[in-house]
Parts: C-alpha cells; structure tokens; sequence
C-alpha cells in the first residue's frame, strides 16, 4: 500500500444476517465482510484482507454505505450504487466483472455465463466465477446474485456457504432458477425459518 495514502480502518454493523464488516481508506470503500461464526473472526478476516490498522468511527460517507447495506439486508430495494468504492488493488479483468456485476438490480439473478459476454467473450464463465470468488466487496458488488447456468446454485465463498447466498437471494425476493417458492409472497418476517 502507498504509505502517503490514508490508513485503511474497519467497522463491524449489525445486520438481519449477523455482523457485517466494512473497510475504508478515507471516504472509499476497501471491503467488505459477510458473518463469520463470530464478530472476532469477522473482524480478524476483514482486517487480515484489506490491511486494516483497527477500528474506528466511520466517516460520513462510509455511514451511508453502512445504512445502505443494512437496509438492503433487511429487504428494502436500495441501490449501492453511490457508494464509492478503491478498486486500485484489482486486476483490470476483475475490476470490469465487478463493475458489470454492480448493476444487477436487488431481486434480479443473472448467470456467470451473461456477465462473460458483457465483458466480451462468453468463453470466460469459469474466469467471471474466479473473479467473483475473490470478491474484497460482497454485497456492494453483489456476487450472490450470479448464478450458474440455468438458474444453477454454485459454490459461495462465503461463511455457510450456498445457504448464505440463498438466504440474501430471499431477502430480496429474488426467485433463483425463476421459479416462486411457496411462500414467496408473505413478508419476510411471515415467511418460515430455513
């Protein structure tokens, strides 16, 4: 890291899915964290990621992108797309997969497959799904919802798995493989535990 630019630090929220983890270099986002099993394992691979030197209060750009995010996760329809984001450690290949995977909309899927031909050349899935695989800014860039082809479930990097990204894909009403569960209507709190 340049040892002009500002320190990066990190802050933990509480979100509908447990504590998330966010790190910042002055106004721009570094990372971000889904749950580990504890706070203390969220925060130590946050920080072990993006060179975090500690906590501390977030500044008031890096507040809205936390508020954002928790709304998000509780189900509102909120767009990241505000949020400032320092891609400067990413590799251009991947920094474009990101770039086309943050205009999936909440509630919307596309496949690995999509994204490789909007950055020009289909053949490259199984390359999109390592790029998203080492996603530093899960939910901003929102990898839980590409699929495999066909609507297919794959692998999440995640903390718990396939089963994390189905439950996010839940809250945001998305229908993973097109098809409405049977209690996809009711409102979250009304929907029953998985």
């Amino acid at each position: 890291m340049n040892p002009d630019s500002p320190q990066v630090h990190l802050a933990l929220f509480p979100t509908a899915i447990g504590a998330c983890g966010i790190a910042w270099r002055g106004e721009a986002v570094l990372a971000t964290h889904l749950p580990e099993a504890t706070e203390a394992m969220t925060k130590a691979r946050l920080a072990a990621r993006s060179g975090a030197i500690g906590e501390d209060t977030p500044p008031a750009a890096i507040e809205a992108a936390i508020r954002a995010i928790t709304a998000l996760l509780e189900g509102e329809r909120v767009d990241l797309d505000f949020i400032a984001c320092d891609f400067s450690r990413i590799d251009p290949f991947s920094a474009d997969i990101y770039r086309i995977t943050r205009a999936i909309r909440p509630g919307e899927t596309r496949t690995y497959g999509a994204i490789a031909e909007e950055h020009g050349d289909k053949r490259l899935a199984q390359a999109v799904g390592q790029a998203l695989g080492r996603n530093p800014l899960p939910i901003i860039v929102p990898c839980h919802r590409v699929m495999g082809a066909n609507g297919r479930l794959t692998g999440f990097s995640a903390n718990g798995g396939t089963a994390t990204k189905l439950r996010m894909l839940a809250i945001e009403g998305a229908q993973p493989g097109g098809a409405p569960s049977l209690f996809g209507d009711l409102p979250l709190a009304g929907r029953p535990a998985r």
